[in-house]
């Protein structure tokens, strides 16, 4: 998934090389990106456990912590090579595993579980705009937080941006994004059962989100 902080109204340092800077940045973003990610990842896992299926619980991932959301290569080595390579951050937190056929309602518990990851990257991009505001006024009102202060605005900031993006690319109906599990509800049977084949395919033509 592309994440980058270009929107992020940091003060650069122009006497660090252009690879400092990018390693500045990766610093900057990465945390705030994990957290986004695993966050995403939890939602399905809490959801899906509130439907009635103990998969992701049984198997630990429904946890906080960030070492079972990790995957060696999509969250690791694809976001640093795509970043150095060719400028913008395309990778993944490991997909936390359900069984749809153990929720209560199939049909209501996948799309539940599938907007959950959705919903709550939105309501942690809403979540830091107060936060920026909040950090911005103890800046000025206790002078020596406010070059600290400056490094938390600018990871909320991309808080706002890579959290709106991971909805927006989730929400893509393309199989096996979350948006196509709602989608395919909209299809005739038949056609739905095609439209899921491509989840193997998906990702493959879905298009990275260039920052």
């Amino acid at each position: 998934m592309g994440r980058n902080a270009n929107f992020n109204p940091q003060i650069y340092d122009f006497s660090l090389s252009p690879l400092d800077k990018s390693i500045e940045q990766v610093i900057l973003v990465a945390p705030v990106l994990l957290f986004s990610m695993i966050a995403h990842e939890y939602a399905h896992g809490y959801a899906a456990l509130k439907q009635g299926d103990t998969t992701a619980y049984s198997l630990g991932r429904l946890t906080w912590n960030p070492i079972p959301h990790i995957d060696l290569f999509m969250t690791i080595l694809l976001p640093l090579l795509t970043y150095f390579t060719m400028g913008f951050v395309v990778g993944g937190a490991k997909p936390v595993p359900v069984n749809p056929r153990n929720y209560r309602n199939f049909k209501r518990g996948d799309i539940i579980v599938s907007l959950a990851g959705v919903a709550t990257n939105v309501v942690i991009a809403f979540c830091c705009i107060p936060l920026i505001i909040l950090v911005g006024f103890m800046g000025r009102l206790i002078p020596w937080l406010a070059d600290t202060g400056a490094i938390l605005q600018s990871m909320l900031f991309v808080g706002v941006y890579i959290n709106l993006l991971l909805a927006a690319f989730n929400l893509i109906p393309i199989p096996p994004l979350d948006g196509s599990h709602v989608f395919k509800y909209l299809l005739p049977p038949a056609w739905a059962l095609s439209y899921q084949r491509l989840g193997t395919y998906g990702l493959l033509i879905s298009v990275p989100t260039d920052c």
